[in-house]
């Protein structure tokens, strides 16, 4: 929608006998101001909605059709918003223009002001929608099994343990026979491991190791098992586990530093 029609019809005003009061004039300026800001607000707050949006459109593999039309909005509620901010500089323009102005009829002046008052509630409510859109979305994707893995690892690598914790265990609690379970109770293992919390690490590196035998995780969270006991002073059983990694899984990367540790070991 465009508001541009707004200028024009002033211009016709101008024409028409009548005069306003000061009263009148002054009011007109403070609703002039106050739209004035609420165009600035609206086109700062679009700006924080475009940003989210953006983000989420590059993360999101499952809700294109809902992200291109929520894009499109945006797309629409800027343009709209550019043509608010032209318009209200021609009203500004006039505004200012006290001869002119003092021309015009109070009732046309009052009109004007419900018109514009109208056209700015119109975008507040499409800009308030847009906003529950994206909020809806946002909450379907960080539902999925993906994105709660990768929002975990995200915050752990984030230098936050504790919370990427919390959110591994809701992982398990809503999806334990996910593909990704294997990882989750990896990298469990590895924010207990950084907390140097080595007993509950094991623990939690024997899950990967006893209950997804055919996981790549397998090797490492067997190597940080061994690391792990190495820190407890535990040499035997990190010996024990190094040499394991070497035997059972020779192609695997984590080989190379087996050897180096139990080099260490001696």
């Amino acid at each position: 929608m465009r508001l541009n029609h707004v200028g024009l019809s002033l211009i016709m005003l101008l024409a028409v006998a009548g005069c306003a009061s000061r009263g009148e004039m002054e009011s007109l300026q403070r609703d002039t101001d106050e739209l004035k800001t609420r165009v600035l607000q609206m086109d700062k707050d679009l700006g924080g909605v475009r940003t989210e949006a953006r983000d989420i459109i590059e993360k999101s593999q499952g809700y294109q059709k809902d992200m291109e039309a929520m894009r499109r909005g945006a797309a629409d509620l800027q343009a709209t918003l550019d043509s608010a901010r032209v318009d209200m500089q021609v009203l500004t323009g006039k505004v200012d223009d006290a001869t002119l102005l003092a021309k015009k009829p109070a009732d046309d002046l009052a009109l004007m002001r419900e018109d514009m008052e109208r056209r700015f509630t119109s975008i507040e409510e499409r800009l308030t929608k847009l906003e529950k859109g994206l909020s809806d979305t946002v909450a379907r994707e960080e539902s999925t099994p993906d994105a709660l893995y990768q929002k975990g690892l995200s915050i752990y690598k984030g230098g936050d343990p504790q919370k990427a914790r919390e959110l591994f265990n809701q992982f398990l609690q809503k999806f334990p026979k996910h593909d990704l379970a294997a990882n989750v109770h990896y990298w469990l293992g590895e924010t207990y491991y950084s907390e140097k919390n080595y007993d509950q690490a094991i623990l939690e590196f024997q899950e990967v190791i006893k209950n997804f035998p055919g996981k790549d995780k397998v090797p490492a969270a067997m190597l940080k098992q061994a690391m792990a006991f190495k820190e407890l002073g535990d040499v035997k059983s990190a010996r024990y586990v190094y040499k394991k990694i070497i035997d059972d899984f020779p192609l695997a990367d984590e080989v190379k530093t087996a050897r180096e540790k139990l080099k260490e070991l001696k």
